[in-house]
């Protein structure tokens, strides 16, 4: 008779070891071990050498803040997806991307006819809708294009293929428009600073955050207060289910997608403002893995989850350089704040994929 031999599961790998296995443990234990003792000895470095004053934390942290408002609205449409059909939208920082891109152009008509330079909020707001509008129908063309022939195929299908529409979408812009950067115009209104005790903030940080905060509850109200809200939190739970209780599938599908596109064209617009010269076919690459990575910090398929990793993430850009690298002797810190958010993305997955608040799936995938 074959003797059984009792298994545990590996929860990194998703496959199962024999007992007493324990070699990926120990090399998690032991990597986990590094990094704290790493963090800790960089941070004790810069904060007892006193090469940062209390203003200037605050000044980065405030600048983090900003930039991780930025990241949520992206990620926001990432988690949305996510929710409603388990699948990664690669494409989406393309998305982002589109409506940025695309409003430049007329950011500048506004300029030149002076409507923006008399009336800036309204300016703001029309440019807004517009790539919104842009970003929605990119995003709900991809969706009835490339996604949904594929809604029943096997998870990697539709990965892949939102990475090739990534591509697709970066090359058309860069035929149509060029490779060349494109910036926004300068507004008033938004060169400032406001005195908030003993330092001061760049107003256009104040406009980032503040913008981000607004269209972050938006999206919560609209999820958790309406009937629309209510549908795609049933679709989330049970898609067959949802069909039998009278709801659109496919409709509700299609509006998760605009509302991301949405997020997305706006947060496009924001960021054209906050950092004018960054406008070109490339720009939604390194803004979309991050936010991809906000999404998984905060827990995939959570919406608190995804502004909270946003804007955690965005202060670790800020902050995270100049406490710890620094501290450690590293060179040009401030040049690897990319480096620490993909270091952010690996070590979530490591230690917890779940995220922050946790993933929301549904009861047939829980």
């Amino acid at each position: 008779m074959t003797q059984s031999r009792k298994v545990t599961h590996n929860k990194l790998l998703g496959i199962p070891l024999p007992a007493g296995h324990t070699g990926v443990d120990l090399v998690i234990s032991a990597l986990r071990i590094i990094i704290v003792a790493l963090i800790v000895i960089g941070a004790s470095s810069t904060l007892l050498e006193g090469r940062f004053t209390f203003e200037q934390w605050l000044a980065l942290l405030f600048a983090g803040l900003a930039q991780g408002s930025i990241y949520a609205l992206i990620a926001l449409g990432y988690t949305l997806v996510y929710g409603i059909l388990r699948m990664i939208n690669f494409a989406h920082g393309d998305v982002f991307m589109a409506g940025a891109f695309t409003t430049v152009f007329l950011a500048k008509s506004l300029q030149q006819s002076g409507f923006l330079d008399s009336q800036p909020l309204l300016a703001i707001l029309i440019l807004m809708g517009f790539a919104a509008l842009v970003s929605m129908t990119v995003a709900v063309l991809l969706e009835r294009i490339a996604y949904r022939p594929l809604r029943n195929a096997p998870r990697l299908v539709p990965l892949i293929t939102a990475i090739g529409a990534s591509f697709f979408l970066q090359y058309t812009f860069r035929g149509l428009f060029g490779s060349g950067f494109k910036a926004y115009p300068t507004v008033a209104f938004l060169r400032g600073t406001i005195a908030v005790g003993s330092i001061n903030i760049p107003v256009s940080q104040i406009f980032v955050f503040l913008s981000a905060i607004v269209l972050m509850l938006c999206l919560y109200w609209l999820v958790e207060r309406t009937r629309i809200g209510k549908a795609m939190r049933s679709v989330s739970e049970d898609k067959e289910v949802a069909t039998l209780m009278g709801v659109n599938v496919d409709l509700i599908i299609v509006f998760t997608f605009a509302i991301g596109g949405a997020l997305a064209g706006a947060a496009g617009v924001i960021n054209g403002f906050f950092r004018p010269q960054g406008v070109n076919f490339f720009m939604g690459f390194f803004p979309g893995i991050k936010a991809f990575t906000a999404a998984v910090l905060g827990g995939i398929g959570n919406i608190p989850g995804a502004m909270l990793g946003g804007m955690f993430l965005g202060v670790i850009e800020a902050i995270g350089p100049n406490l710890v690298l620094n501290g450690l002797g590293i060179p040009s810190a401030n040049q690897l704040k990319d480096v620490i958010a993909f270091t952010m993305l690996v070590l979530v997955l490591i230690f917890r994929p779940q995220g922050i608040l946790g993933e929301r799936l549904s009861a047939e995938k829980a």
